[in-house]
This record gives C-alpha cells, sequence and structure tokens, in this order.
C-alpha cells in the first residue's frame, strides 16, 4: 500500500513538472520556425556611411552550410532596403524603405522571384566587404545543421531605387504624394 502512494505522488509529481514546462513554452515549435523563417525577418545593422548613393551594413544570414547563409544574408541586405529601411546608427541616419506599400511584395511577387533567384538581378546592387568565409563573432554554429552569418555588405541604394522605378515596382521621387 505504501508504494502505490509513493508511486502515485511521484506520478503527480511528473504530471506538474510538465505541465510547468508546457506552460513556460510560450510558441510552438512550428510557430517558432515560421517566426525565423519569416520573408520580413531581417538582421540587419548599419556600419556606417559609404561612398554617395550607398549604405555599409551589417546583416545575418541563416542555412544549413555556411556559403548558404552568406547567400542568404545577400539577399536579406538587398531585401530590407527595399522592404524595411535600415535603422540608424554608427554615424548614419535610418533609411526609409524604398517601397512604402506594406503589400508591394505581394502584389510585384513575380517580378521579386524574378529578381531574387538564384544569381538574379539582385547581385548587381551589392558588393561583400567581408574577405573570404566569415569566422569567429561573425560565424555561429546555431544547432547541428544550422548556421548564422555575419557578412559586412555594401548595398547600392541609389542604384537599385532608379532600377526599381524604371521597372515600374517603386515610384520616382519626382512623382509627389
Amino acid at each position: 500500500m505504501k508504494t502505490l502512494r509513493y508511486l502515485s505522488l511521484f506520478l503527480v509529481f511528473l504530471f506538474a513538472i510538465g505541465h510547468m514546462s508546457n506552460a513556460q513554452e510560450r510558441y510552438s515549435r512550428k510557430e517558432k520556425k515560421a517566426h525565423y523563417s519569416s520573408n520580413y525577418n531581417y538582421e540587419v545593422q548599419i556600419m556606417g556611411v559609404g561612398q554617395d548613393g550607398t549604405k555599409v551594413m551589417k546583416v545575418w544570414g541563416f542555412g544549413r552550410r555556411v556559403e548558404d547563409a552568406v547567400i542568404e544574408a545577400k539577399m536579406n541586405a538587398v531585401a530590407s532596403v527595399i522592404f524595411k529601411g535600415i535603422p540608424g546608427g554608427h554615424g548614419a541616419a535610418a533609411t526609409p524603405a524604398i517601397l512604402t506599400d506594406p503589400n508591394a511584395g505581394d502584389k510585384h511577387a513575380e517580378y521579386f522571384e524574378t529578381f531574387f533567384s538564384p544569381g538574379g538581378k539582385y547581385l548587381q546592387f551589392i558588393t561583400m566587404t567581408t574577405d573570404g568565409m566569415p569566422s569567429g563573432q561573425d560565424r555561429l554554429q546555431i544547432d547541428r545543421r544550422t548556421y548564422k552569418v555575419a557578412i559586412y555588405a555594401q548595398v547600392m541604394y541609389d542604384a537599385l531605387r532608379k532600377q526599381l522605378e524604371t521597372d515600374g515596382i517603386a515610384r520616382s521621387l519626382s512623382t509627389g504624394f
């Protein structure tokens, strides 16, 4: 009888511990994955003022291999300039997004799918300022299958804006309000 009482107390204890650990997890694994794989989740830090018409920034990317993370970081640099803008810092003012319409990515989905395709047009507007593959603090292994990599990149902001205006995606600054 005594062992039955200990066993039932032990089971209650296990149930309570399991319930407490689930209460601490606010988001499911699926929700977390959706958040981190979102097209709007960019880690960008302005590093300073570049030559006229350019922005120099540190951008993070994720991938199964370091090379994949570097490619994603390049895409994130250009996408952040187009869709979200760049926060200020390091002697540089905040830069607004080229496209002010929050639904522009969906409206012009076919254009951006081609634009950001492997070897796509976005590569014309970015220059990596990092020599070789990132290492140290700029190359983190998140788990056994994922790397988080930072690159220092220069985005040709003015040329990118002009291209998007020419292609009919962005409104020209001279059109007014």
